[in-house]
């Protein structure tokens, strides 16, 4: 008979942040450092692309990185990316959290709430 383990339900968010494309990397890894262990990069554009194109200027390109983080974590994330995007103008950005109400499967949970407790054992 397989062992059923009871695992409280750890709050889980969606981190979205808008960054400088040369500096992805290096949120990418400020964000996995707090138990983050699914993210999706990808190209984007920044919220003054309408204004600067209507002057005929460039932006600077952009990537959005979405990242699944446990709730405890979310607000001290946030607060370590404000600091950070106070560095200078290389490391502006956005961020934000938004919840994630549903998560089905106790492995597929688990995985993005970075808990152990949930890899199963081999006999």
């Amino acid at each position: 008979m397989e062992e059923t383990r009871n695992i409280a339900p750890m709050k889980l968010e969606l981190l979205m942040a808008i960054v400088h494309n040369n500096k992805a990397a290096y949120f990418s890894s400020l964000i996995q450092s707090h138990k983050a262990n699914l993210q999706l990069t990808m190209p984007a554009k920044g919220t003054t692309h309408l204004i600067l194109d209507y002057l005929g200027l460039t932006e600077r390109p952009k990537s959005l990185i979405m990242s699944v983080v446990r709730a405890d974590q979310a607000g001290n994330l946030i607060s370590l990316l404000d600091e950070t995007f106070q560095k200078g103008n290389d490391y502006k950005g956005i961020a934000y959290t938004i919840p994630l109400t549903s998560v089905i499967g106790t492995l597929v949970y688990g995985f993005l709430s970075n808990d152990k407790r949930t890899v199963k054992e081999e006999a």
